[in-house]
């Protein structure tokens, strides 16, 4: 079993809900040679310093998110999306140390694979920013003011994604407007949604 890294421990200590729950997790993850680190401040385990899977803990249940997870064999049906866009990561969520328990050989079998699909140099088809539609309120605004559209333009890929797609769920035309114009000085700005 690898070692537990002190900088993660106090991750443990501190969980209020869940404690036996990670720990399980965690001695798990170890026992299958992978490396900890504290990410996102997160216990966060590698393979040749690429991220492997994650130990996150919500109010209803705790996890082990998969980076990979959407290019893994769930052959037990237990691999969660967390939602419809969340495009690579995959989550197994617990409610109780006995399911830990119960699914320790296929969790370790998981993250084995897990682990195969990096030495294999695998990688998650990721929709592309053409992929996203655009939305109308918003190509009216592109084409009546240059200025946005080349900052919209040199905008990293996943900054173009992110605004596209919150523009796009906006129901009603007026709100979509009211995100864009919300939006145009941090685009102009070469900014992030969320920076």
């Amino acid at each position: 079993m690898n070692s537990m890294n002190p900088d993660v421990d106090f991750y443990f200590s501190k969980a209020t809900t869940w404690q036996k729950e990670i720990g399980k997790l965690r001695s798990i993850i170890l026992d299958c040679g992978l490396t900890e680190e504290l990410k996102w401040g997160c216990p966060c385990y590698t393979f040749q310093k690429t991220n492997i899977v994650l130990i996150h803990v919500f109010k209803e249940y705790c996890a082990l998110l998969f980076f990979k997870g959407a290019l893994l064999h769930d052959t037990n049906g237990i691999l969660i999306q967390q939602t419809e866009n969340v495009q690579s990561a995959r989550q197994i969520r617990f409610t109780n140390v006995g399911e830990i328990v119960k699914l320790k050989s296929i969790l370790k079998a998981y993250i084995f694979e897990a682990i195969e699909v990096e030495k294999a140099g695998l990688k998650v088809k990721l929709k592309k920013t053409s992929d996203y539609p655009v939305p109308e309120e918003f190509k009216n605004k592109l084409n009546k003011t240059p200025a946005l559209k080349t900052a919209f333009e040199a905008l990293t890929p996943g900054r173009q994604r992110a605004y596209l797609f919150y523009f796009s769920q906006a129901k009603q035309s007026k709100t979509r407007e009211s995100r864009i114009e919300k939006c145009l000085q941090q685009i102009l700005d070469g900014k992030g949604l969320n920076e």
